[in-house]
């Protein structure tokens, strides 16, 4: 179990053969977990301290717009059409909704999506995600095209 978990609101949920679930969460915030509880259930009972975001500066601006270009750039990549990812990257949402929604739907490594999740600086997190996009679209683009690929 890691220390830091978002919290939020199940929005869809879909039980696996196996008896597990895949879940939607609309996040909420993020919280460190303090202590487990003792629990008679299936799923764990836990103490949370909520952590707060480092809001993002001026910085941030140029860091979205990067993330909906490399969005992009990543559905075309993958032959996908381009208005896959509008709702999330439309105008509007705030910066650190934009990293995390992203992050969420795009980013494969799960311990790259934990560490994001750790990250309270917006701007930091942004910088990661578009980082992690980039390295993403050069992959696909390499994989698709071979001679692409850097010698």
């Amino acid at each position: 179990m890691y220390s830091v978990a978002g919290v939020g609101e199940i929005v869809k949920w879909e039980r696996l053969p196996t008896g597990r679930y895949n879940i939607l969460l609309r996040g909420a915030a993020r919280a460190r977990i303090e202590r487990e509880l003792p629990a008679d259930t299936l799923y764990r009972l836990v103490e949370l301290r909520r952590l707060d975001e480092v809001p993002p500066t001026a910085a941030a601006r140029p860091h979205v717009d990067r993330i909906r270009v490399l969005c992009r750039r990543l559905l075309v990549a993958l032959g996908r059409p381009r208005e896959l990812l509008d709702e999330m990257l439309r105008d509007g949402q705030a910066p650190g909704a934009v990293a995390d929604q992203v992050a969420s739907a795009v980013i494969p490594a799960p311990a790259l999506r934990q560490e994001l999740l750790e990250t309270l600086a917006v701007d930091r997190r942004l910088e990661r995600v578009a980082a992690a996009l980039e390295e993403l679209v050069r992959h696909i683009r390499g994989a698709r095209d071979p001679d692409d690929r850097p010698r």
